[in-house]
């Protein structure tokens, strides 16, 4: 279900040890990473000082762009459960006095999106 769910566009948890492997040289002193969701090719990153989005781009996917989001610049965010017919929760997440989502991405039913909710509550309240 895992490669069905990709193509449906919805993100699943990567494990911190191959996110750490792969993304550690993005990392300030003192920066860890706290959780991380992979969507087909893209990656989005919760460490314990931004949100970092790794966008692969072209075919080969060797070209990369990685955006980072500080959550104090975090205005607000939403999150939608998932429904009985309506398999995905989505995350959207507004940055500074943005009118629309900067940021809307949808998690396979493996995600619990009330922890994701927590996490970025935890941050973007402070």
């Amino acid at each position: 279900m895992g490669i069905l769910f990709s193509l449906l566009g919805n993100a699943g948890v990567v494990d911190n040890n191959k996110l750490t492997a792969a993304y550690s040289k993005l990392l300030i002193e003192d920066e860890q990473i706290e959780i991380g969701f992979q969507l087909i090719r893209d990656t989005f990153i919760f460490t314990t000082k931004r949100l970092i989005l790794i966008d692969k781009q072209g075919v080969t996917g060797r070209k990369t762009e990685y955006l980072s989001v500080t959550y104090k610049s975090i205005s607000r965010f939403s999150v939608e459960t998932a429904g009985t017919f309506d398999l995905d929760a989505e995350l959207k997440i507004w940055v500074s006095s943005e009118q629309s989502p900067s940021i809307a991405k949808k998690f396979n039913k493996s995600v619990n999106v009330y922890e994701v909710q927590q996490l970025l509550a935890k941050h973007v309240l402070k």
